[in-house]
């Protein structure tokens, strides 16, 4: 309800004051108050201006926080649809030029140093390097009706709801899809390597473009690119999963490009996930194929006969972390980048979910990676180079009823069950919430700590309440 509008008075006050008021009456975060019929109210407005009446049912709605990660900093957005971002200001730690516009956001997107964020009117923000896919000024015009967006490390692909393609960044990495633009149509799904996109149609064929040497020129293998069910990328290659289960693959041999040797095995595929250079195949029944660089996860001979009955593989820069039926969890790869477990294994139980550090799009030379664990308790277990998120003990205590985990090159943020974030890693790559406090940007999510909380079940709380709440007066 709106309580306690006096005539004249309350009315000009905007929704977002109104809104402000309805979260500290319920002791909840932010959220989107919505008009009696389900339509989200525009912040800013006058109430005099909305069709609001005095006596109508409003609803607060919350959501969770959802993290996205660039390289080196983390964008989340908060349960209004607005969005906090904190890290290195260069890679779009720093949002302040777009932040006006940054309303009603439904989903983002990040590159290797930029984010792009769809509004709830199907319209794109974008905002940090401007070269790499920051700027969409010379697209903007086309950004309309936004379904979903991909990125690669230097750029971004959005699809239309009439499934046509928009891209924008590094002509030479993806940004200019001019060459296959005729061939854009009915759009399903897109995957990114390093510097290139691959989009799958609606009749299961396979579109490529951007730098031939991260797999922008499928050329070669055209003719048995039908029926495509998923694509996955490393840096520089994909693989394609088809309808009868058997794989493609094209793009940088020495990067999983080349999957011969091991072409006879990758039968009744049901999954493939990809570490920098490498891919792993998880097939029908549970058992794991990998292909590539075999330093960096191409070779799995060594834990073999452990990979049993997977249920999900996630990849660092170069090593693999698979989830099997039992919640143990088997490591492969660089031990450097998370390849080795030992040192943890016996904590590694029950495990729900698994993020990396140090995704494709990041991968910077002579550094390490990480991999951060959700058990069944909501706590963390992570292994894995200290210094980029491998040791969590300064927020362990912290990390109770974690949801998700995500990761920037050198960093984690996990949201936790009331909506907060808590973060660790690398300083300049958003995990010190103690370096910059008290801002909005840089290394640090504490200044934006008390933006970032609430429950879903404080959805339902929060409209129960607002209806005992029918006499009781706002006014201040």
């Amino acid at each position: 309800m709106i309580y306690g509008l006096q005539k004249g008075a309350g009315l000009d006050e905007s929704v977002h004051t109104l809104r402000r008021k309805g979260q500290i009456a319920l002791g909840v975060g932010r959220g989107r108050l919505l008009d009696s019929s389900g339509c989200a109210l525009d912040g800013c407005a006058p109430i005099k201006t909305t069709s609001v009446a005095n006596g109508d049912s409003l609803t607060l709605h919350l959501s969770r926080v959802q993290v996205e990660a660039s390289s080196h900093a983390f964008a989340a957005i908060l349960g209004d649809g607005s969005v906090e971002t904190w890290g290195n200001a260069d890679f779009g730690g720093d949002s302040s030029a777009a932040q006006g516009q940054l309303q009603d956001v439904q989903q983002i997107q990040a590159s290797h140093r930029a984010f792009a964020a769809i509004l709830g009117d199907g319209s794109v923000v974008t905002w940090g390097a401007g070269s790499l896919g920051g700027d969409s000024s010379a697209v903007q015009g086309q950004l309309k009706n936004v379904q979903q967006v991909q990125a690669c490390a230097w750029a971004f692909a959005a699809i239309l709801g009439d499934g046509s393609v928009v891209t924008w960044g590094d002509a030479n990495y993806g940004g200019d899809s001019s060459a296959v633009h005729g061939q854009l149509k009915d759009v399903q799904q897109i995957q990114a390597s390093f510097g290139a996109f691959a989009a799958i149609l609606g009749d299961a064929s396979v579109v490529t473009w951007g730098d031939a040497i991260f797999g922008g020129d499928s050329s070669a293998v055209q003719g048995q690119l039908k029926n495509v069910q998923q694509v996955q990328a490393s840096a520089g290659a994909f693989a394609a999963i088809l309808r009868d289960g058997s794989v493609v693959t094209w793009g940088d041999a020495a990067m999983g490009g080349d999957s011969s040797a091991v072409q006879g095995q990758l039968q009744d595929v049901q999954q493939i996930q990809a570490s920098h250079r490498a891919f792993a195949a998880i097939l029908g029944d549970g058992s794991v194929v990998t292909w590539g660089h075999a330093d960096m996860g191409g070779d799995s001979r060594a834990v073999q006969g452990q990979l049993k009955n997977v249920q999900q593989v996630q990849a660092s820069e170069s090593a693999f972390a698979a989830i099997l039926g039992d919640g143990s969890v088997v490591t492969w790869g660089d031990a450097d980048m998370g390849g080795d477990s030992r040192a943890v294994q016996g904590q590694l139980k029950n495990v729900q979910q698994v993020q990396a550090s140090l995704f494709v799009f990041s991968a910077l030379p002579g550094t390490s990676a990480a991999f951060a664990a959700i058990l069944g308790d909501g706590s963390v277990v992570t292994l894995g180079d200290a210094d980029m998120g491998g040791d969590s003990r300064a927020v362990q205590g912290q990390l109770k009823n974690v949801q998700q985990v995500q990761a920037s090159a050198g960093a984690f943020a996990a949201i936790l069950g009331d909506g907060s974030v808590v973060t660790w890693g690398e300083p300049g790559l958003g995990g010190d919430s103690s370096a910059v406090q008290g801002q909005l940007r840089g290394g640090d999510s504490s200044a934006v700590q008390d933006q970032l909380g609430y429950t879903d079940q404080q959805r339902l709380a929060a409209h129960a309440v607002l209806q005992k709440f029918e006499d009781r007066s706002w006014a201040e």
